[in-house]
């Protein structure tokens, strides 16, 4: 079996992804609404990891 090697980002970024998906289909009710809501979901969780990001940046010097 092949090992899979992913940086930090690379498995923030996957978490996010399939929290997301997660979210939108056990929240909302139609497809419409669940495609909004996991993409809403997965863009705030990118804004959240790259605005985190960049307070440790400028905390850490």
């Amino acid at each position: 079996m092949p090992k899979i090697t992913l940086s930090h980002l690379e498995t923030a970024i996957l978490l996010a992804l399939l929290i997301s998906v997660v979210l939108g289909v056990v929240t909302k009710k139609t497809d419409k609404e669940r495609l909004h809501y996991g993409l809403y979901c997965f863009a705030c969780f990118i804004g959240t990891i790259f605005g985190l990001g960049w307070l440790m940046k400028l905390g850490h010097g």
